[in-house]
């Protein structure tokens, strides 16, 4: 094992101290990323403690495929979350991953709370706490990055780390901003930073990563990047990004529109991958380590007012889940204005995702009076209309009064005040993805470890029992699901991209684990990540989670899926059954 993997370090805020341990059971064990934080999670998160307290750790974790392989390019987050209350994971990519396992690191730890707002850097053994009162408060994320970036200049890898407002203000679904066009998104990461007074953090790494089996290794290498940049998945991946999506779910009637109103455009939807490739793609990124180059910029070209034929050019990133969240879910018919919400999204530091699920609810219960033109400040939301919602994002961003204070805690916390819960689209909490597929796209939601649609994969099994008329009882459900998270848990601790599932069988990983001097069989790998599933799970439980209480929203059920009507009572069964899976093995 690495033993630049094995050390971990610590960061407490309170006292501006820093320090490294040795925790080679950690990643000898646990592989590393998941594996590793969810155990350090259970280590220094107290139970019961508030999400917005000192007590609440941040954990960023790699793997041993961090810089090394293929698509290993993301870095775990783990935490507890302000937003639900409960276990808070999230991955990102960019440079994250690559610059903390360069700078000697298999995790960093921090508590505590800064007595004035600051930023870390971390450049190998040397950590530096910056004075960044006068970062506080800037409205822009990217302003925050291009700051930094000045002053933080040298060689090696770096990332910066940083929050916008949201964050700031202790939005509970506040995300992470990282390169500008990645993020740490979902669960509230940013609020936590903010009740931290942690304004960015920046890694930089400057090491290199040995290799047990330097030949073995480089062969390994080159199978896998030749067939990942050969494959056809890939190669969609790379034409037209996660928006390919948009158009075959259109078709099948999975697309949530207008707040799940509908589940397809009647024709041609405004925002598919070939339209948005054709009219607005400006650039195409890739994470680091990465051959795929998955990350689709588009380039928004608005006309100056005062100035004729003087335009100003502004890249924003662009993907399905955006796409779904900002601009099918709300009804949008413009490019141009969803591109422009994105944009204000980023800069503020808000999870698109819940953002936009936020934003359909408002809609909804605007038009059913149970809120007036008194709460909104004025604002008259309705489908389509970006103007108003952009206006409406940077009010959430900063609480500006009693609907936007509870806007900026999400669906839920709206509900309680102002109703309308028979159409709010959250599960256990958080606001949905952007699939409405069938039974096992709303059980990855109740059940999955991290809320993510990501976690279990339930709508690509409900797309594939589509395609071969196949029907499962909710048992079978249940077994299917808690398969494929398990073996996720081996992805997401190694740390590879989701996106590279088919590339990364298990089989595939112990080949690689093996030219890096690390033994695990196949059915070790199972075993190991049905494990760490059960461990997170665990620590669900200890924090409050009842799958038991959980409320299904009955607009899924309103609104035809693929599969028919959901069956909610087949859902309660099909819950059930995971509870038992997931349950601690004796």
């Amino acid at each position: 094992m690495d033993r630049q993997l094995t050390r971990v370090l610590f960061i407490d805020l309170s006292a501006h101290r820093h320090w490294v341990e040795e925790r080679p059971e950690l990643f000898q064990k646990r592989l590393g990323g998941t594996g590793a934080a969810i155990e350090l999670l259970q280590e220094h998160c107290p139970p019961g403690a508030d999400p917005l307290s000192p007590e609440n750790p941040i954990v960023l974790a790699v793997g041993p495929l961090t810089s090394l392989f293929p698509l290993a390019s993301k870095t775990v987050a783990m935490f507890k979350s302000p937003h639900t209350g409960n276990l808070g994971e999230s991955h990102c990519g960019g440079r994250s991953a690559v610059a903390l396992r360069l700078a000697g690191y298999g995790a960093v730890v921090i508590t505590g709370r800064s007595d004035i707002p600051v930023y870390i850097v971390i450049e190998g053994d040397k950590v530096h706490f910056r004075d960044a009162r006068a970062l506080w408060g800037l409205s822009s994320s990217f302003t925050v990055g291009r700051i930094i970036r000045e002053r933080e200049g040298g060689a090696g890898t770096r990332t910066i780390l940083r929050i916008g407002v949201a964050g700031e203000r202790l939005v509970t679904y506040a995300s992470v901003v990282a390169e500008s066009y990645r993020h740490f998104g979902r669960l509230g990461l940013g609020a936590v930073f903010g009740a931290k007074k942690l304004k960015a953090v920046v890694i930089i790494g400057k090491g290199r990563v040995p290799v047990a089996d330097r030949a073995g290794y480089a062969k390994l290498y080159r199978e896998l990047h030749e067939r990942a940049v050969r494959s056809e998945l890939f190669k969609k991946y790379h034409d037209l990004g996660t928006p390919q999506n948009v158009r075959p779910l259109n078709a099948i009637g999975a697309l949530p529109v207008r707040n799940l109103a509908a589940a397809r455009y009647p024709g041609e939807p405004p925002f598919t991958g070939e339209r948005m490739a054709e009219r607005y793609l400006g650039r195409r990124l890739a994470c680091a380590g990465c051959p795929v180059a998955c990350i689709h910029l588009a380039a928004l070209r608005e006309p100056y007012p005062d100035e004729a034929f003087f335009y100003k050019t502004t890249f924003v990133s662009y993907d399905y889940e955006p796409i779904y969240a900002l601009g099918t879910m709300l009804g949008g018919e413009d490019p141009e204005g969803f591109l422009r919400l994105m944009d204000t999204v980023e800069h503020l530091g808000l999870d698109a995702m819940s953002c936009g699920v936020v934003l359909a609810w408002a809609t909804e219960a605007f038009g059913r009076g149970l809120i007036t033109e008194r709460d909104t400040g004025g604002l008259v939301p309705r489908w389509g209309d970006y103007g108003v919602y952009v206006e409406m994002a940077r009010r959430i961003a900063r609480r500006e009064g009693e609907l936007y204070d509870h806007l900026a805690r999400g669906v839920t916390a709206a509900v309680a005040r102002y109703g309308g819960e028979e159409f709010a689209l959250a599960f256990g909490g958080n606001e949905m993805a952007g699939y409405h597929t069938g039974p096992g796209t709303y059980l990855t939601y109740l059940m999955g470890a991290r809320h993510s649609h990501l976690d279990s994969a339930g709508y690509a099994l409900d797309q594939a029992d589509l395609r071969e008329g196949k029907s499962r009882s909710p048992e079978e459900l249940a077994r299917a699901l808690f398969a494929e998270e398990a073996r996720r848990q081996i992805l997401s601790s190694l740390v590879v991209c989701f996106f590279a599932r088919g590339l990364y069988d298990l089989g595939t990983c112990s080949n690689c684990l093996f030219a890096l001097g690390i033994e695990r069989d196949e059915e070790e790998l199972r075993v190991l990540g049905e494990d760490i599933l059960r461990r997170k799970y665990a620590f669900k439980l200890r924090e409050g989670f009842d799958p038991r209480r959980l409320q299904i929203p009955a607009r899924i059920a309103e609104t035809p899926s693929p599969h028919g009507t959901i069956d909610l009572g087949y859902l309660r069964e099909a819950i059930a059954s995971l509870e038992k899976l997931l349950a601690p093995s004796e």
